[in-house]
């Protein structure tokens, strides 16, 4: 295994007291974590104050780790309390699957928010005694491993694109395993299993061939019959209300999958566990600052909308207890183990606790190459001279690692390319150069600078988000469409402008699932899936009832986009004109150079003609 001195600058430190770690800047934060993490004997649990927080130390730590360590994440469902929605899949794909591989971890870093951590999650038997073992030469019957498959929860698509989806044709049966990045496909001979290979579902195309595979199920609750009829049966004695009125109900009773049924998750089992139940052994837990209060505010506005919805008979709600552990319930169980505890930078540790540490480290200087000038790289240059230790460049792409490279060149910085830090850091190169995509540039410890493009290009090359890309965000959907009404103008996003008729349940494939309705115009109709809501938003451009309504199937909508987008361009550039024009009146120069031009265009995706490319 990698020592912890080749992969981090930063040595942590830990005892059986309550370490207080201060001073960490920038990304440094993960380098101290590895550190602890390769130090300690057993898995270190990094609680942060937020979903966000936790997906950027994640990129960060595996950046930085280069596989040398396990990184695990148990993220957030990404929906609030008692919202009548399901996770996207391949959410509870990877929740499932770090689960199960919890169980086997002895040594690693394990990152989960607060929030996280206060969710009741199904019992360990549920996840590990329910696999599926597939392997080449094993005999299978197609129609008996198509019910296996439905009482895991996969469900039929045709073709498959995402985790817990399956399809059968005729001998090839292609499967989206829970965990996977990939599908699998499954070539049976009579009832022999020939091959088993995984492939591109976009271009169908195989990739790599398995000699055997096991298979979680696809959701955090239990869908065989028997499971059904318990969660049933827990249903009618918890509430008392007429279960002819309550649709979820009526979904359950004809073995379909309703949307948010996994806000009725402890109906389904006698006992609900907590992260903590799936861990082998008990960890070093490192907490971020801000945790206790995250977890409060969870708390809280989880009783909110719990008193908002308590009343609604057609879909009753479990109380926030039996859905959470409460904040001060998880932050004892946190406090009753080695814990070390994160300080804001600028935080001061307290004087008689001689287990605090303070790390070495600062933010990454401003050192921007300027466009004009007689030395343009004079602050970079300087700090290159200055700095005893090494220096790495951090591009955010291989493309952008080209222009960097060429950009150093032209100032006689000689950088050597590096496929991973750990290569950096045991090498006795001054300069660096490799892809590395992280939060923040720091100094650490006086013997690393790392410096990303923010630090020599201002703010123009940095990607617009480093959040863990994801096909929903219930922060900006579920606010825009919970307060829908029937007539409501909308806007798909590939389709344009409709009006919103409300849900319905339509039948595909024998399997019931809902849809919104949206009528646009000629009295067309489309249905949209309720797991596809991210491609819709609400209409803002005018009074309601003006709504342009777009015809399906025409240009309309893609001509709309066009005209709109190029108005957008014309008045950015009128303004750099005037700023221009503003500039020379003052005195001083104004140029739109090539990096900021193409930045500039990349924001209107339309097509150019010929006059204005020239």
């Amino acid at each position: 295994m990698t020592a912890p001195g080749q992969v981090s600058p930063l040595r942590a430190s830990f005892s059986n007291g309550k370490p207080r770690w201060t001073g960490l800047l920038g990304s440094s934060t993960a380098l101290a974590l590895l550190s602890a993490a390769f130090e300690y004997k057993g898995i270190v649990l990094v609680v942060t104050r937020s979903s966000h927080q936790s997906h950027v130390l994640e990129q960060d730590i595996r950046l930085f780790s280069d596989g040398a360590l396990p990184v695990l994440h148990f993220p957030d469902h990404e929906t609030l309390p008692y919202d009548p929605f399901s996770p996207h899949p391949d959410i509870i794909s990877e929740r499932l699957s770090t689960l199960s591989a919890l169980a086997g971890l002895e040594h690693g870093l394990l990152l989960a928010p607060v929030a996280t951590l206060m969710q009741r999650l199904p019992p360990r038997s549920h996840v590990l005694g329910q696999n599926i073992q597939l392997a080449v030469g094993q005999q299978l019957v197609i129609e008996d491993f198509r019910q296996r498959l439905l009482q895991a929860g996969y469900n039929h698509a045709d073709p498959v694109y995402q985790a817990g989806q399956f399809s059968v044709r005729g001998s090839v049966i292609d499967l989206f395993p829970t965990g996977r990045p990939s599908p699998l496909r499954i070539d049976l001979f009579d009832e022999e299993i020939d091959s088993l290979r995984e492939f591109d579902p976009d271009s169908q195309r195989s990739t790599s061939e398995l000699q055997k595979f096991c298979m979680l199920p696809a959701r955090e609750y239990p869908c065989d019959p028997a499971s059904f009829d318990t969660m049933r049966k827990a249903f009618r004695y918890r509430f008392a209300v007429d279960t002819r009125d309550v649709s979820l109900y009526q979904d359950l009773r004809k073995g379909v999958h309703p949307q948010g049924l996994e806000q009725y998750l402890p109906l389904f089992f006698e006992t609900t566990e907590s992260l903590f139940d799936y861990l082998p052994h008990k960890p070093l837990v490192v907490s971020q600052p801000g945790i206790e209060d995250a977890a409060d505010r969870f708390w809280n506005s989880t009783h909110e909308r719990w008193e908002q919805r308590r009343h609604d008979l057609s879909r009753p709600v479990l109380e926030p207890g039996e859905l959470f552990f409460s904040a001060s319930e998880t932050l004892q169980r946190l406090d009753d183990m080695v814990t070390v505890r994160l300080l804001e930078a600028d935080e001061p540790s307290r004087g008689d606790d001689k287990s605090s540490l303070k790390f070495d480290t600062s933010p990454a200087p401003d050192l921007h190459i300027h466009d004009r000038g007689n030395e343009p790289a004079a602050a970079l240059l300087e700090f290159c001279r200055q700095f005893n230790g090494q220096v790495m460049f951090a591009a955010d792409t291989p493309g952008r690692r080209e222009v960097l490279a060429d950009t150093l060149r032209a100032f006689s910085i000689q950088a050597e390319r590096f496929d991973n830090w750990s290569e950096f850091i045991a090498s006795s190169a001054k300069h660096g150069l490799m892809v590395l995509p992280i939060e923040q540039g720091f100094v650490a410890d006086a013997r690393v600078a790392v410096l990303t493009e923010s630090q020599l290009f201002g703010g123009r090359a940095r990607p617009k988000s480093s959040r863990k890309p994801s096909e929903r965000d219930p922060e900006a959907i579920i606010r825009n469409l919970s307060d829908l009404e029937m007539g409501d103008p909308v806007v798909h996003e590939d389709q344009g402008i409709g009006r919103y008729r409300g849900l319905q349940t339509l039948e595909i494939d024998g399997r019931q699932a809902e849809f919104l309705m949206l009528e646009y115009a000629g009295q067309d109709r489309l249905y949209v899936p309720v797991t596809s809501m991210h491609l819709i938003s609400r209409y803002t451009g005018g009074a309601a009832e003006n709504a342009p309504l777009h015809r399906l199937g025409s240009e309309q909508w893609a001509k709309a986009r066009k005209r709109a987008a190029k108005r957008v361009r014309d008045v950015a550039a009128e303004l750099l004109d005037l700023y221009a024009r503003r500039q020379a009146r003052e005195g001083h120069g104004f140029e739109l150079d090539a990096p900021m031009y193409a930045e500039f265009c990349s924001d209107f995706p339309f097509e150019e003609t010929q006059d204005q490319q020239t």
